[in-house]
C-alpha cells in the first residue's frame, strides 16, 4: 500500500467507523457486531501509526484517550452558564407560570392568537417544551468549522475547567459535526446504571471506595487527569441547548433547536414533549415519576422551557437563573432520624441560624448529621423539638432538610427550642426586626461574624487563597494577627513562623498564595466583600453591567473606592436581576467609611481588581436599547456584533416587534428587514452601528 492508498483508506475507515458510532451510540441502531467494529478500529490504528501525517483531529481513534494531563486549565465561558430555579409541587409550578404570564403581558411579546384578559390567558398563548432532567454533569462544548475544539465543566458559571481530552472519549459526542459550523453547545455527561454497577464491582475487588451514585461517578470520571481512565468508564451524553452559533440564525423554538442538534450529530434525548398547558406538564411529570427508575440513566426531574425563543429573550434572566424555564424536581428520597440537639450558628451577616444535630443517617447517597432549620418561624411551623423523630430529605438532592415531625412517636421527654436572648458567641445583644424572619447579632465586632466574613472573603469563590482554610482564619484572628480582610495582605512570613501549625515552608506557601491572589476579577471581588443580599450571581451582574450605573471608566480598586459611593439605589436597581434589597445593601456598604478605609488599605497592599472589558464602561446610544440583526455583516461576525451590543448596554432579540429600537442590516437582509419597515423601526447599517458603540 503506497501513501496515497493509505491516505484514502484512512479517510474511508474514519468515515465508516464514525457512521457506525453514530448509529450505535446516538440512533441506538447497531448494524454490525462489536467484533467487526473492533476489527475496523484496529486497522485504522495500525495505518495511523504507520502514516501519522494522515491522522486527523476528528479521527475515531481519538476516543481512546491521550496522554495524562498535569492539571486542568481554567477556561472562561463564552456565554454565562445559568442554573434553573427549582419547584417541587404543582402549586409552586402554578405560581411560576402566573409570574411568567404577568411578565409576558407587561412586555407584550405575544403577537399572535387571542388576547383574553386576566387569568387563563397562558394556556392559549404559551407553549412549553418538557425535557427529562438527567442526573449528570453539565458540559459546555465548543466547535470551530464543525470540529470539536474544547469541552469544559460548568464551574462557577463564568469559569470552568478544560476537560476536552476526557470528553473526546465519549462515543456519543461527535468529534466532527454533520455541518461545518462554529458554535457553543450545552448538555449533560452521564454514566449508565449498568456501568456504575460494573465500576463499583471492580472497585470493591480492589478494596477501593464505591461511588455513591452515577452522578458522582460521572463527575469523578470527567475530572480524571488521565483520559484513558475516562475512556474506560463508558460515559455517555445528551445535548439539549445552543449557546452560540456563528453565521446562521438560531432556531425559532426550543423544539426546533433540539431537532437541529440531532441533525448536527449530537445525541438528543428523544423523550421531550411539547405541552400547551401546565396541566399537560403535570401529566408528563407524573408519567416520568413512574417510569424514571426503569431507565438506564439517572433522572431527577423535568425541565420546563417556554418554547418560543422570542419570549425567552424578552423574559431574560434574574441574577441566578432564566425566567423562561424551571426545573420541576421529583420528590426527594426521604428517611427518618432523631433530632439530638439544636445549636445556633452565627453567620457573616450576623444572622443567628438554628442547626439540627441529627442521629447520622444515609440519604441520597451520603451520610447526614446536620440540617439547617433556617429560622425560628420554621421551627415553630414544623413544631420541631429536641428528641423528635423527623422526616429528612435533601432539597434539590443537595441540602439536608427536615420536612415533617412524626409526632406520634413522641414520649413526652422532648424539649422545646428557644432562640437565645444574646449572641451565643460574643454575648452581645440580638434583635429580630419587624417583618424579618432572622435574628441578628448587633455587635459589629462579634468574633463569629468577623470569622465568617473572612472565611467567605478567602473562599474559592472569593479571593481563593490556597491553604487559608477555616481553621487558619480562626487561628490568625485569635492571635490578633488580622482583624479585617485588608490585614491579610499585610502578613509577612515572620508573622506566621512562630505560630502553631506553621513551619518555614508552610508560612512561605501561605504568603505566596496571598500574593498570588492579589489580582482578582471584579465579580469575584464584589462577592468576596460579603455584602448582605449580594451573592455570586449579583457580582457577575454588576461586573457585566457597570455601564448602566456609572459613566466613569473603571480600571482598578482606586476607581471603585472613588466612584461606587456615588451610585444610588435607583442606579443599582436599574440592572436587570438586582432587586431593591440588594441595591440598598450596596449603597449602605459603599457609603460606610470603615468599609472604604479597609478597601484603601487593600489597595495600598497591592490588591488589584480586573475589569474584563473597558468598552462596557462607556456611555453608548445603545444603552437600554433592543437590537435585531439581519443579513450578512462584513466588518464583524454576528456573534461579535451581539457582544458589542451587550457591552454597550443593549440587548439582542431574534425577532422584530414594536418594542425593537433598531435593526442592524447587512447584505441580503431577510424578512426582519421588511417587518422593520412595516412597523417603522429604524434600520441602521454597519457604519452607523460602529459610531453608536
Amino acid at each position: 500500500m503506497n501513501k496515497n492508498e493509505a491516505k484514502n483508506r484512512i479517510a474511508k475507515l474514519s468515515a465508516e467507523i464514525s457512521k457506525l458510532r453514530y448509529e450505535y451510540h446516538v440512533l441506538d441502531k447497531p448494524d454490525v457486531t462489536d467484533t467487526i467494529y473492533d476489527s475496523l478500529m484496529a486497522e485504522l490504528r495500525g495505518l495511523e501509526e504507520r502514516y501519522p501525517e494522515f491522522k486527523s483531529p476528528d479521527s475515531p481513534t481519538q476516543k481512546i484517550g491521550g496522554r495524562p494531563l498535569e492539571k486542568f486549565q481554567k477556561v472562561r465561558h463564552a456565554v454565562r452558564q445559568w442554573s434553573f430555579d427549582d419547584v417541587f409541587t404543582f402549586p409552586e409550578l402554578q405560581k411560576w407560570e402566573e409570574k411568567v404570564v404577568r411578565m409576558i403581558e407587561k412586555l407584550d411579546v405575544v403577537e399572535d392568537g387571542p388576547r383574553p384578559r386576566g387569568r387563563g390567558r397562558s394556556s392559549t398563548l404559551i407553549e412549553y417544551v418538557c425535557e427529562i432532567k438527567i442526573d449528570g454533569l453539565k458540559i459546555i462544548l465548543t466547535y470551530a468549522d464543525g470540529l470539536f475544539v474544547q469541552g469544559a465543566t460548568r464551574g462557577d458559571g463564568v469559569i470552568g475547567e478544560d476537560v476536552t481530552e476526557n470528553l473526546k472519549t465519549i462515543y456519543s459526542l461527535p468529534l466532527k459535526l454533520n455541518k461545518n459550523i462554529s458554535g457553543v453547545f450545552v448538555g449533560e455527561c452521564w454514566l449508565s446504571k449498568r456501568e456504575l454497577q460494573r465500576i463499583n464491582s471492580a472497585r470493591a475487588k480492589k478494596g477501593e471506595a464505591l461511588f455513591a451514585n452515577s452522578r458522582n461517578a460521572a463527575a469523578g470520571s470527567i475530572r480524571q487527569l488521565d483520559p484513558k481512565i475516562a475512556a474506560s468508564r463508558g460515559l455517555d451524553s445528551f445535548i439539549y441547548d445552543i449557546d452560540l452559533l456563528e453565521g446562521i440564525e438560531f432556531p425559532e423554538t426550543q423544539e426546533k433547536e433540539l431537532n437541529f442538534l440531532k441533525k448536527l450529530g449530537f445525541n438528543v434525548n428523544s423523550e421531550h414533549r411539547v405541552c400547551k398547558s401546565i396541566g399537560e406538564i403535570e401529566k408528563y411529570y407524573q408519567e416520568w415519576i413512574s417510569k424514571k427508575d426503569r431507565q438506564n440513566y439517572g433522572i431527577d426531574g423535568v425541565v420546563i422551557k417556554i418554547n418560543s425563543r422570542k419570549i425567552q429573550e424578552a423574559l431574560g434572566y434574574t441574577g441566578k437563573s432564566p425566567r423562561w424555564g424551571v426545573a420541576y424536581k421529583f420528590p426527594a428520597e426521604k428517611v427518618t432520624t432523631v433530632v439530638e440537639d439544636i445549636k445556633v450558628q452565627v453567620g457573616r451577616t450576623g444572622a443567628l441560624t438554628p442547626l439540627a444535630v441529627l442521629k447520622p443517617v444515609l440519604v441520597a447517597g451520603s451520610t447526614v448529621s446536620r440540617a439547617t432549620l433556617h429560622n425560628e418561624d420554621e421551627i415553630r411551623r414544623l413544631d420541631i423539638r429536641i428528641g423528635d423523630t423527623v422526616v429528612l430529605h435533601k432539597a434539590g438532592d443537595v441540602i439536608p432538610e427536615i420536612v415533617e415531625v412524626l409526632k406520634g412517636l413522641r414520649t413526652g421527654k422532648e424539649k422545646n427550642f428557644h432562640m437565645p436572648k444574646t449572641c451565643p458567641i460574643c454575648g452581645g445583644k440580638v434583635e429580630r426586626k419587624t417583618g424579618e424572619a432572622a435574628t441578628y447579632c448587633l455587635n459589629k465586632n462579634c468574633f463569629a461574624v468577623e470569622t465568617e466574613k473572612l472565611i467567605h472573603f478567602v473562599s474559592k469563590k472569593g479571593f481563593n487563597i490556597d491553604g487559608m482554610g477555616d481553621k487558619i482564619v480562626e487561628h490568625l484572628l485569635s492571635e490578633n494577627l488580622i482583624s479585617n480582610a485588608a490585614e491579610i495582605f499585610e502578613l509577612e512570613k515572620g508573622d506566621l513562623e512562630p505560630l502553631e501549625r506553621f513551619a518555614e515552608k508552610s508560612a512561605q506557601n501561605l504568603i505566596s498564595a496571598i500574593e498570588a491572589s492579589k489580582k482578582i476579577a471584579a465579580e469575584k471581588f464584589i462577592f468576596a466583600l460579603g455584602i448582605r443580599h449580594v451573592g455570586e450571581e449579583t457580582g457577575v451582574l454588576i461586573s457585566d453591567n457597570l455601564n448602566l450605573v456609572t459613566d466613569k471608566k473603571l480600571n482598578n480598586l482606586r476607581d471603585i473606592i472613588k466612584y461606587f459611593p456615588e451610585i444610588t439605589v435607583e442606579d443599582w436597581a436599574g440592572i436587570k436581576g438586582i432587586g431593591e434589597k440588594s441595591a440598598e445593601s450596596l449603597v449602605e456598604w459603599f457609603n460606610d467609611k470603615n468599609n472604604l478605609k479597609i478597601l484603601e488599605k487593600m489597595e495600598a497592599a497591592g490588591v488589584g481588581v480586573i475589569f474584563h472589558s473597558s468598552t462596557s464602561l462607556r456611555a453608548s446610544k445603545l444603552q437600554g436599547k433592543t437590537i435585531v440583526l439581519t443579513g450578512e455583516l462584513e466588518s464583524f461576525t454576528r456573534d461579535e456584533a451581539k457582544d458589542m451590543i451587550r457591552k454597550a448596554g443593549g440587548s439582542v432579540s431574534s425577532s422584530v416587534s414594536k418594542n425593537t429600537n433598531y435593526v442592524l442590516a447587512g447584505e441580503n437582509p431577510g424578512s426582519k428587514y421588511d417587518k422593520a419597515k412595516e412597523l417603522g423601526v429604524k434600520i441602521i447599517g454597519e457604519d452607523e452601528f460602529k459610531k453608536m458603540v
